[in-house]
């Protein structure tokens, strides 16, 4: 008992310690952007382009005068990428246990038990708001202070080539749930296999 609690109280502190470390970074990133913003620039020149179409500097955002192009609102955009992000983290749990539930109720449905059609349609419209939710919370959130490039395969970069592929297999799910069952099923089990596994990367 004394063991496990002095290990959760090490990788707590360990957490904590990182936490520090990169909200340091942060700050001290600002400051260097503080110094010569000619050198420097606040948003990073790689974006999606979904991000690049809000938040770049002929953004949406940057037009309209809403949120303006400095070192006052990228502060405030980080915190809102902040947060965004990890809404983004919780609804994919929460997407991912309703797949596993009409992934059941569509099985039984497949084998005769035609009382559950309602209730399939009512899960699929839930897993439909949940993962569409979600993939705009990622999709739209401000860009990162720094983008580099790494080269290799990372857990990011597999996450965002499986973030294509379940994405393409949710639209396909969709597309042929009323004129072809067998397409749909095949894009409803790949679109699962690829958003569980998405999930299981970053987390691991």
């Amino acid at each position: 008992m004394k063991k496990t609690l002095f290990r959760f109280i090490v990788i707590l502190f360990i957490l904590l310690c990182a936490n520090e470390i990169n909200s340091q970074e942060k700050e001290d990133l600002f400051a260097l952007i503080s110094k010569d913003q000619n050198q420097i620039d606040l948003i990073p020149e790689r974006m999606i382009f979904t991000q690049s179409l809000l938040w770049g500097k002929k953004g949406l955002l940057r037009k309209t005068g809403i949120s303006p192009l400095n070192i006052e609102n990228r502060q405030k955009e980080l915190k809102i990428r902040e947060t965004m992000l990890t809404a983004h983290q919780v609804i994919g749990y929460l997407t991912l246990a309703s797949m596993v539930a009409q992934g059941i109720i569509g099985g039984k449905l497949y084998n005769g038990q035609d009382d559950l059609y309602k209730t399939h349609k009512t899960m699929g419209s839930i897993v439909n708001i949940g993962y569409f939710t979600g993939a705009g919370l990622s999709l739209f959130a401000p860009p990162p202070l720094v983008n580099k490039k790494v080269k290799g395969l990372n857990s990011i970069k597999a996450h965002k080539i499986l973030a294509t592929v379940h994405f393409s297999a949710m639209v396909a799910t969709n597309y042929y749930k009323d004129k072809n069952k067998k397409i749909h099923k095949a894009a409803a089990y790949t679109a699962f296999a690829s958003y569980a596994t998405a999930v299981l990367v970053i987390k691991f």
